[in-house]
């Protein structure tokens, strides 16, 4: 039987929770890779609950039921979730460890299961509650899954091979660095569960997630080369068997947990942020050795080669048509008040498709009209959907996954009323200081061994100036037709909470450049292009200096800038900036578009 409400979802929960003696159970948003974005059969929290944002997770005892969520999510949480049925918990205000020790009992048992939790997560809250005589229980089973009788199955699609001429390496030498790696550090092998490390790694790409190109699978890599990729039989084409070769064995990803007892007394390697606690105790009760170090994958996905990056500026050539394009549309149409947010978000994945070989967006698209602009995670759907209103702001950030590249980019507009309307004072001042400290990260020049961390303020400063500021980071990597929030590099304040903002910046590493600035219920503004770190030659420089090359060429809208408050060298960044625009995207385009683009880049 189908249970309809999430009323009804919450007992069963209960009722199988006490079926198994136990006092409660975790919920996150989170599958067996750590995932960023899970697949539908992965989604446990939103079936429970209701929430459907990207990041938060709940807590239910056979009394008590609380979702935790950051200050992203706390408007949303309180519009999709019941509070009757759960408490509205702030992180990282709020911990679950000290929500566990208000509403549970001495002698508690309280579940998570392994293959969705790391190792250091149970660790942190084990020491929490363990004093107040609470247990920390590793489910055998999935409870809830239990009790979802619905639940879909993962993905059957099939894996496909990700060409070499875009992928710039072949696996074999991507695996001998593994390798290298491993004897370097005295192991014999490394356990892969990353999705998007898999995929890089062996050159191959899948459909099992939305927004992210990878398939479901794990892969072990041994001190010799070789490799063991567990995957679905029915995932795998003769030409997939055929490009990994002899040196890959394939294997049913139900082997997976077996074939890790196989590993008695071996050095096995595990990385602590993607390889979740169902691993670790695997290879503990095989006899293998195992320790935790980062995924040796992770820093030489991020630095991208020369056919990684000639292919992610071929799609952003193409991604900026498709985004002027729709720019130019909405400039037309939303005057008239008749376009709401849906119509709009999918008007712009229409154009993206026109312009060709677009396999995915990268992210849900972010349509934001008037006060939703203001929410920089707002995810637009039936029940929130709103008209965009004429002599408004709209922020719309997107992006695209071609075989080629993975795109990032948002445009914030002015929506003008038919008989013509002006952007507020406030709105200029805020949009162009944004613009400023934009202009900065992009003109950026530092030292190597420099970390985002430290070059963060230089998006803030003219913000801060006005005594504003925006409480999420300046910019994250992206993959090259792969995630489009990529480690390890970040730039953001450099706080603990904020990962990657230590990891050094290397030629090569792709990043957003996306400061913003967001003014509750009323307006929202962030301006983001992609940029490539490049060496910058630097004449009498004593060491080596890096610094951006922009990737993104869509107009910015010069109805929402303050000239008086720019600097000549910022005017002059602006308007160096639009010729490239005209000069790449005139080709692509004709008629109405093509006058469009011009009008727009002309020199402020």
């Amino acid at each position: 039987m189908l249970m309809q409400t999430h009323e009804a979802r919450l007992q069963a929960l209960r009722e199988e929770l006490k079926r198994r003696g136990l006092d409660g159970f975790v919920v996150p948003i989170s599958d067996e890779h750590m995932s960023e974005y899970v697949g539908d059969y992965a989604q446990r929290l939103h079936w429970l609950t209701g929430f459907g944002g990207s990041a938060g997770f709940a807590c239910v005892t056979l009394t008590h039921a609380a979702i935790f969520v950051d200050g992203r999510y706390t408007v949303q949480v309180c519009d999709q979730v019941d509070g009757n049925l759960f408490e509205y918990r702030s992180i990282p205000g709020d911990s679950l460890g000290a929500w566990l020790r208000e509403v549970s009992e001495d002698g508690a048992k309280i579940a998570y299961d392994p293959w969705l939790h790391t190792w250091g997560w149970v660790e942190a809250l084990e020491k929490q509650v363990e004093p107040a005589g609470i247990t920390m229980v590793p489910a055998h089973s999935n409870p809830l899954d239990a009790v979802w009788s619905d639940q879909p199955a993962p993905s059957e699609a099939q894996a496909f091979v990700h060409e070499e001429s875009l992928a710039g390496r072949s696996s074999a030498d991507k695996r001998a660095q593994i390798a290298d790696w491993l004897t370097d550090k005295g192991l014999d092998a490394v356990v892969v569960p990353a999705l998007d490390s898999i995929a890089w790694l062996l050159n191959i790409r899948g459909k099992d997630v939305d927004h992210t190109p990878v398939a479901l699978s794990y892969v072990i890599v041994k001190s010799d080369g070789t490799a063991e990729l567990f995957i679905a039989p029915e995932k795998v084409t003769p030409e997939l068997t055929q490009h990994l070769g002899n040196a890959v064995t394939i294997r049913d990803r139900s082997a997976f947990t077996g074939a890790l007892g196989e590993y008695s007394g071996k050095k096995v390697s595990i990385d602590p942020n993607y390889g979740v606690v169902g691993i670790a105790q695997a290879l503990r009760a095989g006899g293998a050795k195992f320790s935790f170090r980062d995924d040796p994958t992770i820093l030489a996905k991020a630095v991208k080669n020369p056919a990684e990056v000639q292919g992610h500026k071929d799609a952003q050539a193409r991604d900026g048509a498709a985004v002027s394009r729709f720019l130019r549309w909405l400039e037309v149409t939303a005057p008239a008040g008749e376009i709401d947010e849906l119509t709009a978000a999918a008007k712009l994945e229409g154009f993206r498709r026109e312009h060709g070989d677009l396999r995915d967006t990268s992210f849900d698209t972010i349509s934001a009209a008037a006060g939703h602009a203001a929410l920089p995670h707002y995810k637009v759907d039936e029940d929130s959907n709103i008209l965009i209103p004429p002599g408004s702001i709209y922020l719309v950030d997107s992006g695209g996954q071609y075989p080629a590249g993975t795109t990032d980019i948002t445009r914030t507009v002015w929506i003008d009323t038919p008989e013509g309307s002006e952007p507020t004072a406030e709105m200029r001042d805020r949009f162009t200081r944004v613009l400023k400290g934009h202009i900065q990260i992009d003109s950026a020049i530092f030292p190597q061994g420099t970390c985002g961390g430290q070059i963060d303020v230089l998006a803030r400063q003219y913000l801060w100036e006005a005594g504003v500021d925006y409480a999420h980071g300046t910019g994250h990597g992206v993959g090259s037709f792969l995630a489009v929030h990529e480690g390890p590099q970040r730039i953001a304040k450099p706080t603990g909470g904020q990962a990657g903002t230590n990891a050094e910046l290397h030629a090569g590493m792709i990043l957003s450049n996306e400061p913003g600035y967001y003014k509750p219920d009323a307006f929202g503004i962030r301006i983001e292009n992609l940029v490539l770190t490049v060496e910058k030659e630097i004449e009498g420089a004593e060491g080596r200096y890096l610094g951006f090359d922009c990737l993104t060429w869509v107009p910015i809208d010069r109805r929402l800038i303050e000239k008086s408050l720019l600097t000549a060298s910022e005017i002059a960044w602006l308007d160096d900036y639009h010729a490239k625009v005209r000069a790449l995207l005139a080709p692509q385009l004709e008629g109405d578009d093509l006058a469009w683009v011009e009008r727009e880049t002309q020199p402020l």
